[in-house]
């Protein structure tokens, strides 16, 4: 693809090659050429292995920990932008940090909004990002963010599942908001559950708001870690007679004990965009790419045409 004398090119961190690979496919153009050597201490140096001037340069990488594929990610940038790339988009489908989106107490950071401002330093001239864990992140950036959503996926699919009775939860009051998008898009009741956390990443005590016998409940979520909060809500539902429960969230961050909770919950099935893309022996765990969309907005951005429509169905 040649677009202005400037041509399209898309290159790959190391934690993304995967996802990567597959919005190439899409595109149907080569995988740029890049390389990352490691010094024996660790350090790492990643580099263009082709020209790149003048080009429209798409780096996808998801910065998922470590903190290294953060790291790589602005190292790219900056190579891009000292190779003299026309425009550098980062293309983030996981932006790790993003929980950190405001001061809750006392003596914290604000990391997504430093992350915000390491890729604008960095040099990068757009965002590409689905999901976010809060909206207001766009606003850290001086530079256009194109916001994705996994529902542009996810509620084509639910709708083909042939649920008679379905119901949209979301796992905590944080979530309502995108519950009732979803619950507006397939014309559907929603409920909420009710969580005290006693300290990250361990939920205390929970309720549900609202009916859910007899229903085919949905829960979503834009992040399952340790997928505490979503099996616990899972099983309570079940118990207050849910027919069944299952889960779409966009990233499976999916950390320490949470494929054993999933295997062991009420969950029928559990789906996830390949953001972050884990290998796993979990019977109920499914992916469902974003490279089309994906593809598709790197597309539009590089032809200078409307994406809103990928923003919601």
């Amino acid at each position: 693809m040649s677009h202005e004398n400037h041509p399209l090119k898309v290159f790959s961190g190391r934690a993304t090659k995967y996802l990567t690979q597959k919005i190439c496919d899409s595109l149907d153009i080569d995988l740029g050429k890049s390389s990352c050597p490691v010094f024996s201490d660790g350090e790492f140096e990643p580099r263009f292995d082709e020209t790149i001037r003048g080009s429209h340069v798409f780096i996808v990488q998801s910065t998922t920990p470590t903190a290294d594929n953060l790291l790589e990610l602005l190292l790219l940038i900056d190579a891009a932008k000292r190779a003299s790339a026309y425009k550098v988009i980062a293309v983030i489908p996981y932006f790790g940090y993003a929980r950190q989106d405001r001061k809750d107490r006392p003596r914290v950071s604000i990391g997504a909004k430093l992350i915000a401002d390491l890729l604008t330093v960095s040099g990068v001239d757009r965002v590409i990002t689905i999901d976010l864990h809060a909206d207001q992140i766009q606003g850290f950036f001086n530079v256009p963010v194109d916001h994705l959503f996994a529902s542009v996926m996810f509620v084509p699919y639910i709708e083909k599942m042939g649920l008679n009775n379905v119901a949209i939860a979301s796992p905590d009051v944080g979530g309502t908001k995108r519950a009732n998008t979803y619950a507006k898009m397939l014309g559907v009741e929603m409920v909420i559950c009710h969580k005290t956390r006693t300290k990250p990443n361990e939920v205390g005590n929970m309720t549900v708001i609202g009916d859910v016998e007899g229903k085919d409940v949905i829960i979503v979520d834009d992040i399952i870690d340790t997928a505490g909060t979503i099996t616990k809500a899972a099983n309570l539902m079940k118990r207050q007679g849910a027919r069944s429960v299952r889960a779409f969230a966009a990233h499976g961050v999916l950390s320490g004990p949470a494929i054993e909770r999933i295997e062991k919950s009420e969950l029928e099935e559990v789906y996830f965009t390949d953001s972050i893309y884990k290998e796993n022996n979990c019977s109920k765990i499914k992916y469902i790419t974003i490279a089309d969309a994906l593809g598709e907005a790197i597309k539009r951005v590089y032809k200078n045409q409307t994406i809103s429509s990928l923003y919601y169905k």
